[in-house]
């Protein structure tokens, strides 16, 4: 395996991302959307997750593709960035056929930032417009670090942001993944080397446990894995169950009863697996690599000037 030529989510053709974020309300959108609808599952393992229109991603549903996936802060106020997001697919003539009218179908999930410093008294909830640009904007390249759903992210002790990564797998598939880490646990040991690197001596000095100065319900670390892979949704629901491994090598603790821990998967279906078993293994296996990855570079690119220090500040 090897990183793809943007080593980003975007190096799976076809599908874009765009990001919008806001410096006063300390909050962002991040939305990925593609040239043609995509099949797409979910997988939650956390405690308090937020969420919409993810019931339609089980398998046994009626609609299998679906046109965008967005990542919010805002907490459930964030929710409202799938409207904005399916008003510019709907203006594109996009969505799912219902007799002479479109419904794009937008499944969103976010995280918990109202209580980062930010100006939360708005009028009217600013989502739906933070969506709109985040989808007006998707393109093959986009910011990491303190970037859309990154930019109002923190963990344990760190200012959080916005990761992403890329495999190619030696049978022609890529995966990639695309993160906003927002977690209760750490992601790096006491000299800032990064859980995800495999250099990393020590994953945590003994005795450590997780403090409970955060208050409870603003963590959560919401990502999407995506493919040009063929899968079915029920394909897809493993590729996401098998990506949250990358978030438990990353993020310590990881999928707590305080955080809202999801995995989104995507899968375009332009490339055919050869070996639908055991390349089905591998790309899983990849996908949590990256998720990983993706953790540590969104923390890592995360500028200064944040609610908590950010990773550059505190270790250069």
């Amino acid at each position: 395996m090897r990183p793809g030529p943007r080593d980003r989510i975007t190096d799976v053709a076809g599908l874009r991302v765009g990001n919008a974020h806001d410096e006063r309300l300390r909050s962002g959108t991040t939305v990925l959307t593609g040239d043609a609808p995509f099949t797409a599952a979910v997988h939650v393992m956390g405690g308090a997750p937020g969420t919409r229109e993810t019931d339609l991603l089980a398998p046994d549903t009626l609609v299998q593709e679906v046109d965008a996936l967005v990542l919010s802060g805002g907490s459930a106020f964030g929710l409202a960035a799938c409207d904005g997001v399916m008003a510019g697919l709907r203006d594109a003539g996009r969505g799912f056929a219902v007799g002479d009218v479109r419904v794009p179908i937008v499944p969103g999930a976010i995280l918990f930032d109202l209580l980062n410093g930010g100006d939360k008294d708005w009028d009217a909830n600013p989502y739906p417009d933070l969506g709109r640009a985040a989808f007006e904007v998707a393109g093959s390249d986009f910011d990491l670090g303190s970037a859309g759903a990154g930019f109002g992210a923190g963990v344990m002790d760190l200012r959080g942001g916005l990761g992403s990564a890329s495999l190619v797998l030696e049978c022609g598939v890529t995966v990639g993944a695309l993160v906003a880490v927002n977690a209760l646990g750490r992601v790096c040991d006491g000299a800032g080397r990064f859980f995800a690197d495999p250099d990393v001596p020590g994953r945590m000095p003994p005795g450590w446990e997780p403090y409970g100065d955060a208050a409870r319900g603003e963590n959560t670390t919401i990502a999407i894995v995506a493919t040009d892979a063929v899968l079915s949704q029920a394909q897809a629901t493993r590729l996401a169950v098998a990506a949250h491994d990358g978030l438990a090598r990353s993020i310590l603790p990881s999928h707590t009863p305080l955080d809202g821990d999801l995995v989104f998967a995507a899968a375009t279906g332009a490339v055919a697996l050869p070996d639908p078993v055991w390349d089905g293994l591998r790309l899983g296996h990849a996908a949590a690599q990256c998720l990983a990855r993706a953790v540590a570079t969104g923390v890592r690119a995360a500028g200064p000037g944040g609610h908590l220090p950010s990773h550059r500040e505190r270790f250069g």
